[in-house]
């Protein structure tokens, strides 16, 4: 039985991709900076990680075959003032240093390092709107940089393993993400359409993005740097006309101004803003396939109207 390790378990899609690696009869070790969290399931574990605090167990890395590493400070959770966007990178770039260097010293049996970085990686979309390509280069702004540096620090993972790294999209989840946020106003008849609506936004299912990751832990074949992102980007406007089709009943526009979301948001209305096209097709030549490639039946999926 083989031991996965995932940093940023015990998070939105870390619980997505525990449920789904035990069900496939991996055991899992959650490392988490929380002490003496414990498990009803014999084969989930957690262990002490804490890259700040410069803590962790040994014994637990000892034993790990895999690592999937999703920690990092949540990119929309507070407004980006001076510290929290240096606690976003630092969380990433010297929390990944981190990890990889108690991996180097303590889990000789581990071959495989999955990453977690993001399609911030890219600028707003050029004219023309070709999709971004795993080819190409960082955009020089915070997220692009920071994913940059992200990135960086996880190739050093190549040294000892088989390193794979996912351009992760806009994830949709019921409990978890963007959805909620967009799906939440529609309960009141009203549909928020943010900006002019026309941005592109690159999305994936919680749950595709959980067997991706298992679909790169299982195939040895995978390394390098794949876009996580489903096969059909679409509008923010037809994101939000798919939310009020399956959910039914009244659904009245309400644009959002451009200059209300950078007042609300300040530099984070930038992301909320952009456009951004990213390519799946380097992903799908893997031969990985999406449960829902296409918005209408991720929707459908998500309010439980398959």
């Amino acid at each position: 039985m083989k031991t996965i390790g995932i940093t940023g378990g015990t998070g939105f899609v870390g619980g997505h991709l525990t449920a789904l690696l035990v069900a496939g009869g991996y055991k899992v070790i959650l490392f988490t900076r929380s002490e003496g969290r414990q498990s009803a399931n014999p084969l989930v574990s957690y262990s002490r990680l804490d890259a700040s605090g410069g803590l962790c167990d040994p014994k637990a890395l000892a034993g790990l075959d895999a690592v999937v590493h999703l920690a990092g400070a949540g990119v929309a959770d507070k407004r980006w003032t001076a510290a929290r966007k240096q606690e976003i990178v630092d969380s990433r770039a010297a929390g990944t240093d981190f990890v990889i260097a108690k991996l180097i010293a303590h889990a000789p049996a581990c071959k495989t390092f999955i990453s977690a970085s993001a399609t911030g990686f890219y600028g707003p979309d050029q004219p023309g709107k070709i999709p971004f390509t795993e080819t190409a280069p960082f955009y020089n702004d915070f997220l692009g940089d920071t994913c940059r540096q992200w990135e960086a620090a996880s190739q050093k993972a190549a040294a000892f393993a088989r390193t794979v790294i996912f351009r992760i999209g806009i994830v949709l989840g019921k409990e978890g993400g963007a959805f909620p946020q967009f799906a939440r106003p529609l309960s009141f008849g009203i549909m928020p359409i943010l900006g002019g609506g026309r941005q592109v936004v690159s999305w994936i299912e919680v749950d595709d993005l959980a067997r991706l990751i298992l679909y790169a832990v299982e195939n040895e074949q995978i390394s390098g740097t794949y876009n996580a992102v489903a096969p059909t980007p679409v509008t923010q406007k037809q994101l939000m006309q798919a939310i009020a089709h399956v959910k039914g009943g009244l659904a009245i526009p309400a644009p959002a101004p451009a200059f209300v979301l950078k007042i609300m948001l300040g530099e984070m209305s930038v992301e909320v803003l952009k456009s951004c096209t990213v390519s799946s097709q380097k992903t799908l030549v893997t031969g990985f396939k999406f449960k829902y490639p296409e918005i209408d039946g991720a929707v459908r999926g998500l309010l439980g109207k398959e």
